[in-house]
């Protein structure tokens, strides 16, 4: 799971450990993610199934896409399709995916890259692997995120992100024993690059076996941690979690996770996920690929869409090759 590493953990920033009068947060809830297919065949991992849209808020949906070892010729994606009244955060962790939409959008994603698309009023997009990653197979691992837009933001301008590995903003724990990378949002006084409407924080921390990074964490945001890989801890209590559980957790002002002492050899460290915004606290009308607060605006999204008025599929490019 490469992502964006470094040699010398060290060298890196320090996240200040909160003060004394901070309260870590307890866990509400675990659940585990069930399994499933999306687009062409690609396995998913369903993370937010079965947690109230209430403690989610302002985020609605998000999958852990393998992690798989395609095959020659295994690799699948996504066909076109439309979404309207919020963004997709398309996060890869191995692998490389290409992504297109109808406003112009687009490119490749590798290792520790994030695609950060605002539908808002609405567009045509594809997900797929390259051709030579068709041809060749290999690793793919990455995940992808729903976040809700507020009503007055539901029908914005389209807009597109390209946030490099490299741009991400990367920090030690106190000790050394984490790595964090800050996608999104201010964590204890570090930004990281991507631009949101809504006010969330999205980090990756990959935490050393029986180490524990205690995260600052606004407490006006919610806050959920899921597990990418590895086994450990989380929140006051150190419920125990594994991979494909996601915690949700309750107020207060930081998020503590612990790996456990003992890993799986194919996953030495544990991966997790910690991100929460400020709920929206507005209705929800969702179905497939649209977002919105009513059932008329749903009912309005699919006329729209099949009247051509959310974008055409542009025409193909001749072929040619991929820069990263």
């Amino acid at each position: 799971m490469p992502a964006v590493t470094v040699d010398n953990i060290l060298a890196l920033p320090r996240l200040i450990a909160p003060d004394a009068t901070a309260r870590p947060r307890t866990v509400k809830q675990v659940t585990t993610a069930p399994s499933g297919l999306e687009g062409e065949g690609f396995p998913v991992r369903r993370a937010f199934a079965g947690v109230d849209l209430a403690d989610l808020d302002p985020f609605v949906h998000m999958d852990q896409m393998g992690e798989v070892e395609y095959a020659p010729g295994e690799p699948k994606g996504t066909p076109w399709h439309p979404h309207r009244g919020f963004e997709t955060v398309t996060y890869m962790i191995d692998g490389l995916l290409e992504h297109r939409d109808s406003h112009g959008g687009g490119g490749f994603i590798s290792d520790g890259d994030t695609q950060w698309m605002t539908a808002g009023s609405g567009l045509l997009h594809i997900e797929a692997p390259p051709e030579d990653v068709v041809v060749k197979g290999g690793l793919f691992h990455g995940t992808q995120l729903w976040v809700n837009l507020p009503a007055k933001l539901k029908m914005a301008d389209p807009r597109y992100q390209d946030i490099r590995g490299g741009q991400v903003a990367l920090l030690s724990s106190p000790d050394g024993g984490a790595l964090v990378r800050i996608i999104a949002g201010e964590v204890g006084g570090h930004e990281g690059p991507g631009s949101t409407h809504t006010p969330i924080a999205l980090l990756h921390a990959t935490v050393a076996p029986d180490a524990e990074v205690d995260i600052p964490w606004r407490p006006d945001f919610n806050a959920l941690a899921y597990v990418l890989a590895g086994s450990g801890y989380v929140g006051a209590e150190r419920r125990p979690i594994r991979m494909g559980q996601l915690a949700v957790l309750g107020p207060g002002d930081s998020v503590r996770v612990r790996a456990a002492q003992r890993q799986e050899s194919r996953a030495p460290d544990l991966e997790v996920m910690v991100l929460g915004g400020l709920p929206i606290r507005e209705p929800v009308a969702a179905y497939g690929p649209f977002v919105m607060n009513t059932r008329a605006e749903l009912v309005q999204a699919f006329e729209d869409y099949q009247a051509g008025r959310l974008g055409v599929i542009p025409s193909e490019p001749h072929p040619g090759h991929h820069d990263l």
